[in-house]
């Protein structure tokens, strides 16, 4: 059952990012809105985001390639927090949200990294699994 349950969630996961990654194109300003001044490039930045979330959550649901894009989901998460770290700051950027709802965004990226930590097979054979 927790085999299951672990596969379940890896493609809910997986469908998370392809569509937060296909949301970089469809609302691009919106995600130029979260990019950082010290940040160059910003619209090609949040098209290779996008598109680097895409791939990954497809790869994530291809046995083959699962433990590789979850660490990339891991990388890419550590490499956006700073876009909501900034949202955070300003929050007059985005009225569409509360303040406390911009900051409740921050833990959810550490949420996040723990799940994906679940698919990168570390420890696999101390816990037994195959």
């Amino acid at each position: 059952m927790r085999g299951l349950l672990k596969t379940a969630l890896r493609v809910v996961l997986a469908l998370f990012f392809v569509g937060a990654g296909v949301n970089h194109f469809v609302r691009t300003g919106f995600y130029l809105r979260m990019m950082p001044a010290y940040v160059p490039w910003h619209l090609a930045s949040v098209q290779i985001s996008g598109v680097a979330e895409i791939v990954l959550g497809v790869l994530l649901l291809l046995p083959m390639t699962s433990v590789a894009a979850a660490w990339g989901l891991i990388a890419l998460l550590i490499a956006v927090f700073p876009a909501n770290v900034q949202m955070a700051l300003h929050p007059e950027t985005f009225p569409e949200f509360t303040p406390t709802a911009l900051w409740l965004r921050l833990p959810l990226q550490f949420v996040l990294i723990t799940w994906a930590c679940w698919y990168t097979g570390k420890n696999r054979r101390a816990r037994g699994d195959r």
